[in-house]
């Protein structure tokens, strides 16, 4: 591709030359100062314009080349009109395709070798010195001027090209932190709401197979019940979570998040899975984030705790309170299988919503039997922030 991109410039600047020496053929013979020129002469106004080919690749060589043919061509009091054109082509690749201080000393060069070549012509040359002198600093002021636009062009394409990577990049980091957060509240939501079904369906089955001939209508009545609570609970809360993911409008139209109002709720819930559940929560209004992240957390320890417990007297104490500019949030039972509950998304899940906040998570086996979570949110940051 890039051998192409060169082939193609070369003969666009092969075809530049071919047009100016037929230019400076047709100046040559039909118009301007000095004699026309003889064999030697059609040599050189010829000749000079070959290295035009090679312009854009090395402009300073070509102009090293060029000068001295054009210099003895005027020595031989040739045409003088006829190169000109091929003159400043040159001066003008010099001044686009370099830096202004090359631009400058090229110039000051150029105009120095004329002003020496016509000194001997008296006051007649040194006027045409000034007058050819305007069209070579005209040149190089404007391949100049294009150097300096297409560079500012450039840049600013440059810039909006980095400034849209960086908007779709934020949209999509956007994107995957959003399907984080629903996939975190899914399993949240349906990992509680399903332990809480089989436990009460286990309750259920056991009242029904403990003794068939005295069965409790009552307690398998309520089992079914608490059975159809819950599913009603997890669909309307899916239903709140689909509504979310249809929605086009910003995060803060969501709707309210569950906070710390809503732990007595998931504590009862608990109690009716058969665990005792001692809740004690002293923290008065906390950021939005951090009560939502507090009843995540609490939420999958006693859904965790209930299912991997063990026991029938199951005991889980949940303490939420504030100190140090911080919520903490403390969570421990007393189960004989919460420390060997095979991995999952839960604890993945507690951390990826603890570290949104900024926080910190420790959770694992107790030393003698049970399984403590422990969480610290800070407060002062997050309110910070929102400001």
């Amino acid at each position: 591709m890039k051998r192409a991109i060169m082939t193609s410039v070369r003969r666009q600047d092969a075809l530049l030359a071919a047009g100016l020496a037929v230019l400076a053929s047709v100046v040559a013979v039909s118009f301007g100062s000095g004699r026309r020129p003889d064999a030697l002469g059609w040599t050189l106004l010829l000749a000079l314009h070959v290295p035009l080919v090679w312009r854009r690749r090395a402009p300073l060589t070509v102009l090293c080349v060029m000068i001295p043919l054009i210099g003895f061509y005027h020595r031989q009091d040739y045409n003088h009109s006829a190169p000109t054109a091929a003159s400043m082509v040159l001066l003008y690749t010099v001044a686009v395709t370099g830096s202004t201080r090359r631009t400058v000393s090229v110039g000051c060069s150029v105009v120095g070798l004329m002003l020496v070549l016509k000194a001997g012509h008296g006051m007649a040359g040194v006027a045409e010195s000034f007058q050819i002198a305007g069209w070579v600093v005209s040149m190089l002021v404007l391949g100049g001027y294009l150097r300096v636009h297409r560079q500012l062009t450039a840049t600013a394409l440059e810039r909006a090209e980095r400034a849209e990577r960086t908007r779709e990049e934020e949209a999509r980091r956007r994107v995957a932190e959003e399907r984080l957060r629903i996939a975190r509240d899914l399993h949240d939501l349906l990992a509680h709401s399903i332990t809480l079904i089989g436990v009460r369906t286990s309750v259920a089955a056991h009242v029904l197979s403990e003794d068939p001939d005295r069965l409790d209508r009552a307690a398998v009545a309520k089992a079914l019940d608490d059975i159809a609570d819950t599913c009603r609970s997890a669909r309307g809360e899916l239903r709140t979570t689909l509504e979310v993911l249809r929605d086009d409008g910003p995060p803060d139209e969501r709707g309210p998040l569950p906070g710390l109002g809503a732990l007595p709720d998931l504590a009862a819930t608990a109690r009716d899975a058969g665990a005792k559940v001692e809740l004690a929560v002293l923290a008065d209004a906390v950021p939005a984030a951090v009560g939502a992240a507090a009843y995540r957390i609490v939420q999958e320890a006693l859904t965790n705790a209930v299912r991997h417990g063990g026991r029938a007297d199951l005991t889980v104490r949940v303490g939420v309170h504030e100190c140090d500019g911080a919520l903490h949030v403390d969570v421990t039972d007393d189960g004989l299988g919460s420390g060997v509950a095979p991995p999952g998304f839960g604890l993945v899940g507690m951390r990826e919503r603890v570290r949104s906040v900024g926080g910190t998570l420790t959770a694992g086996p107790r030393d003698r039997e049970g399984f403590a979570v422990n969480a610290v949110l800070p407060l002062h940051s997050l309110v910070e922030g929102g400001r």
